[in-house]
């Protein structure tokens, strides 16, 4: 290799890392310096300013795997997670298998379906925290005029994890459908044409073909509603607050209790790194098993 061809690669090499400058620079503002923070605060004890009081070690991790309240908001969160991203998944895959067809007015369909995703979650939340109100609230007034009893949606321990998983499933049905959407246009006609000359009915179609030639879809979304799901905080913030009686009280609620309210950034970080390594080991695991069901052809 020529000295011209090395000093060549060189200034490559060179503008590459000068036009990557402003991302690294911005991800280790944000990003790394952050996780390396939330490391080293985890092994003190802080006070209420956030500053290092005396050095704990692991203890910080031993007193949150030991706490009864840490595992009631894991658990919570699982049951988030369970309400929110099958049911939100399918809802979405629905709507675009309704709206993929080429017939008049699916374009207004298909913009009402997608606007939930125009929606901040402080938005969304206070529109449906005045339909959850107990007695001017329009999800009870028309249980009121089928002749059933109002709820209590957000303050019944029964009805909160509901109310707010709706309440999610609504928020990300504009980012979901997109994507599935998005997924069934990139599905060629010449493949559903030849499925009607063989004599395949729509569903066994939509079965058999369309899902397959999705999946890489199906599997994008799916693992990112899962990050979501881990992370929800706003609605719960807003319509909950974690209650009533620790019934919606997720992990990230709970981080935020204990970090920003109690003032124990070290116990907070400590959870913010358990948090990572559950989400962390989760994708690995749907990325090691689940992506072998994928049809990437």
């Amino acid at each position: 290799m020529d000295k011209s061809m090395i000093q060549t690669r060189r200034k490559e090499m060179m503008l590459a890392y000068v036009l990557l400058a402003p991302s690294l620079f911005l991800f280790g503002v944000f990003l790394f310096y952050p996780l390396l923070k939330s490391v080293y605060l985890s092994l003190f004890l802080t006070d209420p300013q956030g500053r290092v009081a005396e050095y704990v070690g692991m203890d910080n991790f031993k007193e949150i795997l030991l706490s009864e309240k840490f595992y009631t908001s894991f658990m919570n969160t699982v049951i988030f997670i369970v309400l929110t991203v099958p049911v939100g998944i399918a809802v979405a895959l629905l709507l675009a298998a309704l709206t993929h067809n080429h017939l008049k007015g699916m374009k207004l369909f298909r913009f009402i379906f997608s606007l939930p995703m125009a929606v901040s979650v402080g938005t969304g939340s206070m529109i449906w925290m005045i339909m959850y109100h107990p007695t001017l609230g329009i999800l009870n007034y028309f249980m009121q005029f089928v002749g059933l009893d109002p709820i209590q949606w957000l303050t019944d321990p029964k009805w909160a994890m509901l109310s707010v998983s709706l309440m999610t499933i609504w928020m990300n049905l504009g980012f979901n459908y997109i994507l599935m959407l998005s997924g069934m246009q990139g599905v060629s006609d010449d493949i559903y044409d030849s499925a009607r000359i063989d004599g395949s009915r729509p569903l066994r179609t939509f079965v058999q073909i369309t899902m397959p030639l999705i999946s890489p879809t199906l599997f994008f979304t799916f693992v990112v509603s899962i990050i979501g799901a881990f992370q929800a905080f706003g609605q719960i913030n807003i319509l909950t607050k974690g209650g009533p009686m620790n019934t919606t009280n997720v992990m990230v609620y709970n981080i935020y209790q204990d970090a920003f309210i109690n003032f124990r950034f070290g116990i907070g970080s400590a959870q913010a790194l358990i948090l990572f390594a559950i989400i962390l080991l989760l994708t690995i695991v749907q990325f090691k098993f689940v992506e072998k069901k994928v049809h990437y052809g």
